[in-house]
């Protein structure tokens, strides 16, 4: 009968989750919606849970569904009580455990936010990073890539070819006269050569066809491939394979997240430290 029962409390909880901590209605007065086994749901707990703009037939099937999730969790309950011996019931203990928790939680997250030092400098993370760059291994290939996107119905020989010229060419002067071609001709155009891209996120707007994403890079700086939409010209200006060092570019928010959180769980072991030494003088508490 109790795992039976358990089984069906687990079906129904997600719908009690959804109705909230207000299907636990202390009131005592006001109108009353529905009673169940001397439990009463008033009509200040339907409150707030119908949102602005919500139709009339979709506001009677919310709180009707609102009431019969409270009406089941009564009913639950109750054979729950009738069910479950005195021990099986009692959750002081855990209550206790998880007040305490939420209480010194809400300390902690206090104090960081009063506290934790949140400035961190380029040379903060440089440092982390030369220290630490056994951490950083690439789990994927990443590229620094240009591309450009021409209109397949376009059917511009002569533009592809001046794009192409453009495209390869390290000089600045052509980098801007391509950028101003791309403008003129409305082409998708992507020239940023400082950001390192995921090589799968780069398959999302160029359809490269390979089984092996290391040797491709290898074997090739510039590719050209068409589909039914458009003729695509990419330039791979540099790449790093997965299991290589990844570079420090790469990795700046993942530092700069690494080192927050080194410094919060200093500063909480400081604290403990601080707040154990003061209650040790001060002989607050007995070790028997």
């Amino acid at each position: 009968m109790r795992h039976k029962l358990l089984s069906i409390l687990l079906l129904i909880f997600p719908v009690f989750v959804m109705s909230g901590c207000r299907l636990f209605s202390s009131k005592t007065s006001g109108q009353i919606i529905a009673e169940c086994y001397g439990q009463y749901l008033y009509q200040e707990d339907l409150e707030g849970i119908v949102l602005p703009g919500t139709t009339a037939n979709d506001s009677i099937d919310i709180t009707k569904q609102f009431i019969n999730n409270w009406i089941m969790q009564q009913i639950m309950l109750h054979q729950a009580e009738k069910n479950l011996a005195e021990p099986q019931k009692d959750f002081k203990d855990q209550i206790e455990a998880y007040r305490n928790s939420l209480i010194i939680y809400a300390y902690e997250s206090e104090l960081i936010r009063q506290k934790l030092d949140t400035t961190i400098t380029l040379a903060q993370i440089e440092e982390f990073y030369n220290s630490n760059q056994n951490d950083f291994q690439l789990r994927e290939n990443i590229v620094k890539v240009w591309y450009v996107k021409i209109p397949e119905a376009s059917n511009r020989p002569d533009l592809v070819k001046k794009v192409t010229k453009l495209l390869k060419s390290d000089d600045a002067d052509d980098i801007d006269k391509l950028f101003e071609l791309c403008q003129k001709s409305m082409l998708i155009c992507f020239t940023d050569d400082e950001s390192w891209i995921r090589f799968d996120e780069l398959l999302k707007e160029i359809p490269i066809n390979t089984d092996d994403q290391e040797a491709f890079l290898r074997e090739r700086k510039f590719y050209e491939t068409s589909d039914s939409l458009f003729i695509y010209l990419v330039n791979f200006k540099d790449y790093k394979t997965k299991e290589g060092v990844s570079p420090l570019s790469f990795e700046v928010e993942n530092i700069r997240n690494l080192i927050l959180n080194r410094r919060k769980i200093e500063l909480m072991d400081r604290m403990q430290q601080e707040v154990f030494q003061e209650a040790l003088i001060k002989k607050e508490f007995t070790i028997y």
